[in-house]
């Protein structure tokens, strides 16, 4: 281990009886962290405010947003999203094993999706019950027995790990319908290459850039028509949109359309983009709102974001939708339970990596545990994301732990629960100080026609901003780092 002076404002680096990426010891870092050790300690505390001030005006500069909606607030709140610039970073051996991982896991689940608008042998079978498949807000009756392009339900997928205080990874989450973070990601190398060039160059770290094009080709290859050039769209909601920066970048990257709803007209079973000379037939759609809200004559009717019609084209042939309508009866947090099963049923392997252990409501001998014990728990919603519909215990008040108590007995079903886990914690800077904060990874994944998963390297690491708070999620005031693979 490379031994340091004690980095500025912390004497010495409280690690308590957490994992920290960064440091082995109260006084001693890690050695893939070698060169970032050294020149974050070199800088004095005006360089450092320096940096986060020209990081903040980039970032202002550039628009890179993220809107927080706040129930007690009438307006949304848009702001840059906090970016911490001590990259996370994993070595090679350790990412090597959480890529095998997720590759497995993706490819299960894109086998369970396909198998359960088909021939729904796992239930058949007696691995999932038939009634979380039937009960599951998610699931697409409409999408049982349709053709998907490619075979890829799940072409873009964000899979949510954490560290606990064992030095070992853990699967928090699936996330499976329209996952986002993808441009924190690109956009984060960028501003570090370009404020630390010199730390960039000298360490040996996986590009990500490349991944663009990976993604762009993902795109291409589920297109059913036989054109050398498909025409690529992103659906959006719109600018009001918690994550339109990330809609706007990544469109403007890969060089396909930005478009809402409206901008789009379906004939003949095909969808068309309304152009000023006229009407141009739309190949791929990569759509990042929800079912709910695709086609108003196929699931909501007063929704005006998506387009009348494309479920019509969607079954005659005539366009791909990523990700396919019904993803998100995999990644229901109580489908979540059964996702090492899936592996060794699809695969017949054992899971690479491993699920936080999980309670499931709707079993009694269960819940009456998480009851007991409901200080010590995580509970969540099992159909929402993003931090919302989320109890945790050892920070709830006595009244909030009452309530919830409340919502589970009147609908087990509708929860799943987790002990507390140990999240790792990373250093961030906090002024001109370093400050212990607990982080998750968010590992994105692309699968195209060929069904074969390709990891973004490193993924986006996200930050619990807060002092001790174990919530890292974005739509709550979190933050993000870098994260560096090593090479």
């Amino acid at each position: 281990m490379s031994k340091l002076d004690p980095l500025p404002g912390i004497s010495p680096y409280p690690l308590q009886h957490f994992f920290d990426e960064m440091f082995a010891d109260e006084r001693s870092i890690r050695p893939h962290y070698k060169h970032v050790g050294r020149m974050f300690s070199g800088m004095s505390p005006e360089e450092l405010l320096g940096k986060q001030r020209l990081m903040q005006r980039r970032m202002m500069e550039e628009g890179i947003t993220f809107t927080l909606y706040n129930p007690a607030q009438d307006q949304p709140m848009e702001r840059t999203i906090p970016f911490d610039m001590i990259p996370r970073i994993i070595p090679k051996g350790e990412w090597e094993k959480l890529e095998a991982g997720i590759v497995q896991r993706i490819t299960a689940l894109n086998l369970f999706i396909h198998d359960i608008y088909h021939e729904q042998y796992i239930v058949k079978d007696g691995i999932v019950p038939r009634r979380m498949i039937i009960s599951n807000v998610y699931f697409r009756p409409e999408m049982a027995g349709l053709r998907v392009p490619g075979g890829a339900y799940v072409t873009t997928s964000g899979i949510d790990l954490i560290r606990h205080h064992d030095g070992e990874y853990y699967v928090l989450e699936d996330n499976l319908r329209t996952p986002s973070g993808f441009s924190y990601l690109f956009k984060g190398r960028s501003l570090m290459n370009q404020l630390f060039p010199e730390l960039s160059f000298a360490s040996s770290i996986r590009d990500v850039d490349h991944s663009l094009n990976r993604f762009l080709s993902v795109l291409r290859s589920l297109s059913p028509s036989r054109t050398k050039d498909p025409v690529i769209a992103l659906l959006t909601p719109g600018e009001y949109n918690s994550a339109y920066y990330e809609h706007a970048y990544l469109a403007q990257q890969m060089g396909i359309h930005l478009l809402e709803g409206r901008d789009l007209v379906a004939q003949d079973h095909k969808i068309y983009l309304k152009e000023m000379n006229g009407l141009r037939r739309v190949d791929v759609l990569y759509r990042r709102l929800d079912d709910d809200y695709i086609d108003p004559l196929a699931f909501q009717p007063s929704s005006l974001l998506g387009v009348a019609g494309l479920m019509n084209a969607y079954r005659a042939g005539n366009i791909a939708i990523a990700n396919a309508p019904g993803t998100g009866v995999a990644d229901d947090k109580a489908m979540y339970v059964y996702v090492p099963d899936m592996i060794r049923y699809y695969l017949n392997e054992e899971p690479i990596l491993g699920n936080v252990p999980t309670y499931l409501l709707s079993r009694a001998q269960e819940r009456q545990y998480v009851l007991d014990h409901l200080s010590e728990m995580v509970v969540k919603e099992t159909s929402l994301s993003g931090g919302y519909g989320m109890l945790i215990g050892s920070e709830a008040t006595q009244e909030e732990l009452v309530d919830f108590r409340l919502k589970i007995l009147a609908d087990p079903a509708r929860y799943i629960a987790q002990p507390i886990m140990s999240l790792s914690r990373a250093p961030v800077l906090s002024g001109a100080a370093m400050v212990p904060r607990h982080i998750d990874l968010r590992a994105f994944v692309l699968m195209g026609a060929d069904r074969k998963p390709h990891v973004i390297p490193g993924g986006l690491t996200r930050v619990a901003m807060k002092e001790g708070s174990l919530v890292v999620n974005s739509s709550q005031g979190g933050g993000v780092k870098d994260t560096w693979v090593m090479a």
